[in-house]
């Protein structure tokens, strides 16, 4: 295995297609392991409240609906710049806490710009004809650039799925690293909208493809498909980012997303973080979540923690 880079971005490598090729999943096993997952970490009281406030500093909160509004825009960012109440971060002895990013449509990222500025907290853009990603590609990188233009620190493209469903992984490969350039210094999540792959082994091979493509994350999912994120889905995708990291030395990030809404799901992902990769992926600069109504449940679980109550919903922070 080569020396570990978890501070370096990925810059990817030419296609080896040897490495995902062969590649076979036993589904049944995948969601056996998945299945345990809640039963392998007994979180409690004060671990319990550390895990799901390290999950909120992880979070991309997100808003990604056709009604959004600036004003929208700004009262997600207020609550991305505090998402849990001051007075219980303090009786936690917590000074001071933000969400990982967030996560709006190329048009509202000089909104986010605005609302955030002084915060520390970045501005990811959805962009390439997201969700489908149905756009002639000079239109898709058009888009990246446009994004970048209005101040996006990240971008969440969207790949064609079309290529790994006829297994053009030649194609692929290609249209990503085109977008890996659009994004210049800009981190790039690639988003495999993994419930319209069919197969597991299908997602191993994106997530591959993906990664040498340069990719600094892979993503679960638009959000927008039937499917979203799951645990067995997830657990491919994170046994894919161990293999490319013991042939390049090169640690690449993971974000689910889609179907994650409760304070538990926010615990069994990170458990399966550090049960398969360890304790580095703990961190926002490997692990993302992209979410819109999880940290409601979150704030609700601290609150329980400190007080010994739940808070009523008026008094939880406004999306």
């Amino acid at each position: 295995m080569k020396d570990e880079a978890p501070g370096r971005r990925n810059p990817g490598t030419a296609l080896h297609r040897e490495w995902f090729e062969t590649i076979r999943v036993n589904t049944p096993a995948s969601e056996r392991r998945a299945a345990s997952l809640p039963q392998r970490r007994s979180l409690k009281k004060e671990w319990q409240a550390a895990w799901l406030l390290n999950a909120v500093r992880c979070i991309d909160l997100t808003t990604l609906s056709g009604d959004d509004t600036s004003d929208r825009v700004a009262r997600l960012c207020a609550k991305a710049r505090q998402p849990i109440d001051a007075g219980q971060l303090s009786a936690l002895g917590i000074d001071g806490l933000t969400t990982g990013a967030v996560c709006v449509y190329p048009t509202m990222v000089s909104a986010a710009k605005r609302a955030l500025d002084g915060s520390g907290v970045p501005v990811a853009s959805v962009a390439t004809g997201f969700p489908a990603g149905l756009m002639p590609l000079e239109l898709r990188l058009a888009e990246i650039r446009y994004a970048l233009d209005q101040g996006a620190d990240e971008i969440d493209i969207v790949i064609s799925r079309a290529h790994v469903l006829q297994g053009d992984w030649s194609a692929l490969y290609d249209e990503l690293c085109a977008m890996r350039e659009a994004c210049g210094g800009a981190l790039m999540k690639s988003i495999l909208a993994t419930g319209e792959l069919k197969t597991l082994e299908n997602v191993a091979k994106a997530s591959h493809v993906a990664m040498q493509a340069g990719s600094d994350f892979i993503k679960t999912s638009t959000g927008k498909e039937p499917v979203n994120a799951t645990l067995p889905v997830s657990l491919t995708m994170l046994r894919a980012i161990r293999d490319y990291r013991d042939q390049t030395g090169f640690a690449v990030g993971f974000k689910p997303a889609g179907g994650l809404r409760t304070a538990k799901d926010a615990l069994n992902w990170q458990v399966l973080m550090v049960e398969e990769l360890g304790r580095d992926w703990l961190r926002p600069n490997l692990f993302r979540i992209g979410a819109s109504s999880l940290l409601g449940d979150i704030e609700r679980q601290i609150s329980h923690h400190v007080t010994g109550r739940y808070a009523a919903s008026h008094r939880l922070a406004a999306g």
